[in-house]
Parts: C-alpha cells; sequence; structure tokens
C-alpha cells in the first residue's frame, strides 16, 4: 500500500493560513496538519480542526521565530528581552550547543505548548518541529518523553531523499552543509523513536531549499512512489491563500498560495488516482 501524508505546518500561525487549511481540507486532498500553540491564530484554529473531522492535527512544537506559551520569566533561557524566542535555527542552535539554553527550560516550554492544546479539546496523532528542531541531539528524546506522557505515539522525521530533485544540494556551502546535518540527525531520530515504539513515516518529501510544492511535484511524486516505493511518505507543506501578506509577516520569501493551490489541483488529485496513492493522517501509521 502507497500513503502520502500531505501536512500543512503552521496551523494558527496567521488567519491566512488557517483559511488555507479549512479550504484545502474540505476542497483538497489535505488531511493533515500541525497546531502551533503559541500561534497568534491559534483559537480560530482550534475551531477549524474540531469542524473537520478528517483532519489530523499535531503539535508543531516551536522554540524559534514567536513568542513562548509560558511567562517569558519561567524559561529565561529560550528568550530575549522583549520575550520572544531567538529568530532562527542558526541561532538556537549555536546558542544551545554553547550551553545558553537550559534543557529544563525547553522541557517546560514545549510541555506548556502540548498541554495547551490538549485544553483546547484537540487529540493530537503527532508532534513535529518549528524548522525541525526536535531531531537536536538531548531535544529529541525529551520530545518522545513528553509526546509518550500525553498519549502521541508518531513523530515527524524530517529525513529527506538527497536524490528527490527537491533542493538538498542548492544555495551554498552552508546551506548544504546545514542539510546535510539535518539528514545525519533525522537518521538518528528514527533509530530512537523505533527503540521508543514511535510510529514515523516511512519516507519524507518536501522541497527543502524553500521553493514551493506545487501539484506539478506531486504528481511526479506520485508517479515515482508508484514505480516501487511501499509505505508512507510524508510530504511538508505551508499552504497560504496570499503569499505577499505572509511573506511579510513571517520573513519568508515563500509561495504560500502555490503550496494552498496545490492541495486543491484537479491535477493532484487525478495523479493520485491514478496511481492508486491514498491521502491519509498520521493516524494511519497505527
Amino acid at each position: 500500500m502507497r500513503q502520502i501524508i500531505l501536512n500543512a505546518d503552521d496551523f494558527g500561525r496567521h488567519a491566512l493560513i488557517n483559511e488555507a487549511v479549512r479550504r484545502a481540507a474540505a476542497d483538497g486532498l489535505l488531511r493533515s496538519a500541525s497546531l502551533m500553540a503559541g500561534g497568534p491564530a491559534f483559537a480560530e484554529a482550534v475551531v477549524i480542526a474540531k469542524v473537520t473531522p478528517a483532519l489530523g492535527v499535531g503539535v508543531h512544537l516551536t522554540l524559534i521565530d514567536g513568542r513562548p506559551v509560558l511567562p517569558p520569566e519561567e524559561i529565561p533561557s529560550l528568550v530575549d528581552d522583549a520575550g520572544r524566542f531567538r529568530p532562527d535555527h542558526t541561532a538556537f542552535a549555536r546558542d544551545y550547543l554553547a550551553g545558553r539554553v537550559r534543557r529544563a527550560d525547553i522541557r517546560r516550554e514545549l510541555a506548556a505548548q502540548i498541554a495547551r492544546v490538549r485544553a483546547a479539546g484537540i487529540v493530537p496523532d503527532h508532534v513535529d518541529s518549528h524548522q525541525h528542531l526536535h531531531v537536536l541531539p538531548g531535544i529529541f528524546p525529551l520530545v518522545l518523553d513528553l509526546a509518550a506522557a500525553a498519549g502521541i505515539r508518531a513523530v515527524r522525521i524530517p529525513k529527506v531523499c538527497v536524490g528527490e530533485g527537491n533542493g538538498f544540494l542548492s544555495g551554498g556551502l552552508g546551506d548544504i552543509i546545514g542539510r546535510l546535518g539535518l539528514y545525519a540527525l533525522a537518521g538518528l531520530a528514527r533509530r530512537q523513536a523505533q527503540r521508543r515504539g514511535f510510529a514515523a513515516p516511512d519516507f519524507f518529501a518536501g522541497l527543502v531549499a524553500g521553493a514551493a510544492v506545487t501539484s506539478g511535484y506531486l504528481a511526479r511524486l506520485a508517479a515515482e512512489l508508484a514505480a516501487g516505493r511501499d509505505g508512507t511518505t510524508e510530504v511538508m507543506l505551508h499552504p497560504g491563500m496570499e503569499s505577499e501578506t505572509l511573506a511579510s509577516i513571517t520573513g519568508w520569501q515563500h509561495d504560500f498560495r502555490a503550496e494552498y493551490d496545490a492541495l486543491v489541483a484537479p491535477e493532484t488529485r487525478r495523479a493520485f488516482a491514478a496511481h492508486a496513492i491514498e491521502t491519509v493522517n498520521f493516524q494511519a501509521l497505527g
């Protein structure tokens, strides 16, 4: 059996993202989303999730590029003087590896994020993280502990195959080294998750260089899976209804609208049907 989990990250970050998730679940192939507990549009996302039973919802654990759920004074090593997280994974990893981020603060904040999602009446079916920080050494075992305590038994393993035409080797040397580092860490994380009895998709896909996942990309991926790859593949997406506004808010020059369009495009649906690809969420992993 060949299955695809089309997962929308950053659910709850902005109303334009929430609307894209709502429409793509109603009119397209989206069956999974990852909810930001500290997102400004969290409450709206919860309402959408509750009236969309086909949508599986996970927790998009966040330690950068936003604000915490807990009061800043309770997690001082995670925030600046304005109470905000560090801006990106590079700044976080640098300070974390230098010992300037306390693991106890990480545990408290991530536990609070999972608790907020559950308190809102959502039963999460997986965990992942903003910019994949959950696979960092020392953080991944902590994430598994928190997930297990909350009854969550599935986790994202962001191990993109190098040869999938996903931009893995694009950009400068620093970009390539960073992606290779993620590839290695994700491999270690998969082995830890398996030892702990966690489920994870067999494969992970998406354009890791920041370009948009299009209907053409999804059609090619469906054909590739049908040609001989059994199992479940997660495709990471960041859909939104309008790219210019979201780019200005997130600071990320990404074509959010193109990814929404790919999820509702008739050609995507035809390609999946032609190759007998089933669209599921993390609950299908058992």
